[in-house]
């Protein structure tokens, strides 16, 4: 399933687009530097346990004025038991990142790691990027979901590995570009709040519901990213702050 909602034509750049904070500050920073005529933002659906963010990603989209296109991939992950699948029975961590990573000896990766979705998303996006004409596909990894490999389809080594992969298979088109990569999740609100970014859009938590559960690592790196600007959260309960 290939769901086009608004734009069109030719795009100069191709965000993936998940709904959550690190993407679409992404986004707001392609808007920035290349206009909203020119960005296509990419969301995908792959099996995920709610669809919280798929509404995200598209209210994001429709704020910023950019086209906007969901894949569905998720035939790909259906023999995947990440936490993160529907059909999975594995219950989300309620723990921080670096709690899970000390758990498993400082390196590894987490429960909610999708085996290499990170690949197969860029790969969809390059290959949609290059029929619309775009040069660039960009995406917000960054340096905390790389430490001890617990996303190991963020780390810079992955990213340098799939540039490569991109350009070459794309001939020399296509280029993927990680604004973030040097930067952990605090750097990017602070980027995201100078760039005016309507956080209160965007989704993080894994569970799903109403409101952001506020435990699991998604949740908790993301608290804490506002706190470390002097922000608070618009997702935030007053009590849990």
């Amino acid at each position: 399933m290939i769901e086009c909602t608004h734009g069109g034509g030719f795009m100069k750049v191709a965000v993936l687009l998940s709904g959550g904070l690190d993407s679409s500050t992404c986004l707001a920073l392609a808007v920035k530097e290349h206009g909203a005529e020119n960005v296509l933002a990419l969301n995908i659906q792959y099996g995920q346990k709610h669809q919280r963010e798929l509404k995200s990603a598209e209210e994001i989209s429709r704020h910023y004025g950019v086209t906007y296109k969901l894949l569905d991939l998720s035939q790909v992950f259906a023999d995947c038991q990440c936490s993160l699948m529907q059909h999975s029975q594995e219950e989300i961590v309620h723990k921080s990142y670096a709690e899970q990573l000390k758990d498993l000896g400082g390196s590894g990766t987490v429960s909610t790691y999708v085996p290499f979705r990170n690949g197969l998303m860029l790969s969809a996006a390059a290959a949609c990027a290059q029929g619309l004409g775009a040069s660039e596909v960009w995406y917000g990894a960054h340096r905390d979901d790389a430490a001890g490999r617990a996303y190991p389809d963020c780390t810079p080594e992955f990213a340098a590995a799939m540039n490569t992969a991109i350009f070459e298979g794309t001939g020399r088109e296509i280029r993927l570009r990680t604004p973030f990569m040097d930067m952990n999740k605090a750097d990017i609100v602070k980027t995201g709040l100078e760039l005016g970014v309507p956080y209160e859009l965007t989704w993080s938590c894994y569970e799903g519901g109403a409101k952001p559960c506020g435990r699991c690592g998604t949740c908790i790196d993301r608290q804490e990213a506002f706190r470390r600007n002097g922000a608070r959260d618009p997702l935030e309960a007053p009590e849990r702050i």
